[in-house]
């Protein structure tokens, strides 16, 4: 019997990767070969510059920014994480501050091209007509993309990597925060009406604000298609196994066509913050995975 193709894989801990990261679901034509990394956006660099994963979850920023910079990264039509984003503005508080208020203010985000941050800036556009330009971004990592380079309204600077010290100091008026968010009373969100507006966003939007999608190796897609196609098979169903009630929000979501407007969204996003050199089409972006996967992905 012929052995499997085996795949470095990374992908976070979710609901609906667990089935495959504790063998419950395996593959027939493929192995999955799970490599632990946390926190799961250290993957993300070695992925889009150096191939170091054959499949791996890859935020939409930094895929769509490999894309455009013509990195050997394939974007496959699946979502893994997802989240309501406005939550993850805060500020301190003994010095609480007002979205209307933020013209001119310091906000500190780990990375400008971080995709919480993508969101958060969309939001404040979208709600209160404020651009990124307006405010004065304060970063303490570098794009995953060697080849971007931050806008002119971004600072780096190393002591920002404690954000919440920062706040603390009053070096910064407001902080975005993913994983990391705090869960104290020394903090407070900026935006107060967060999650009705969020919920608002998703009954014109229907999808939640995407984090990560799965992103595979060039080499590996011209290499072993079918293990590819295999393995999205394995994420579907990996989905399919912990999906929520219909008519509630869920953060994943599959298929060109479903993912076709959304990707548009953050692709228009994206150029009104200047994270991308030049427009992409959802074709553009999806274009190499649907050779590799055909018709079968919707």
């Amino acid at each position: 019997m012929a052995e499997l193709p085996v795949l470095r894989t990374v992908l976070g801990d979710h609901p609906h990767t667990a089935p495959l990261k504790n063998g419950f679901l395996v593959g027939t034509r493929v192995r999955l070969d799970f490599v632990p990394v946390s926190p799961i956006h250290q993957a993300f660099a070695p992925m889009v510059r150096d191939e170091a994963y054959d499949l791996c979850e890859l935020a939409i920023v930094t895929a769509l920014q490999a894309i455009a910079y013509g990195r050997p990264v394939v974007l496959l039509p699946a979502v893994v994480a997802a989240r309501f984003q406005r939550r993850c503005l805060i500020a301190h508080a003994s010095r609480p501050v007002r979205p209307e208020d933020l013209k001119g203010k310091r906000i500190g985000v780990r990375s400008f091209t971080q995709t919480t941050g993508m969101w958060v800036r969309a939001h404040l556009a979208e709600d209160y007509g404020l651009a990124a330009e307006d405010i004065q971004w304060t970063t303490h990592d570098a794009a995953h993309v060697a080849e971007f380079t931050d806008p002119a309204f971004v600072t780096h600077d190393p002591r920002a990597a404690h954000l919440l010290d920062m706040l603390r100091e009053g070096r910064i008026d407001a902080a975005v925060l993913g994983n990391d968010l705090p869960d104290s009373d020394e903090f407070v969100p900026v935006v107060p009406d967060a999650a009705a507006r969020d919920e608002q966003w998703w009954r014109r939007h229907h999808f939640m604000p995407i984090n990560h999608m799965v992103a595979v190796a060039a080499s590996t897609c011209r290499e072993n298609p079918s293990a590819v196609r295999e393995s999205y098979a394995l994420l579907r169903r990996a989905d399919a196994s912990v999906q929520s009630p219909d008519g509630t929000p869920h953060p994943t979501l599959f298929g060109f066509e479903r993912l076709w407007g959304p990707v548009e969204s953050v692709i228009d996003a994206c150029l009104a913050q200047q994270l991308l050199p030049r427009r992409l089409t959802p074709n553009e972006v999806f274009g190499p995975a649907k050779e590799v996967l055909g018709s079968d992905a919707d």
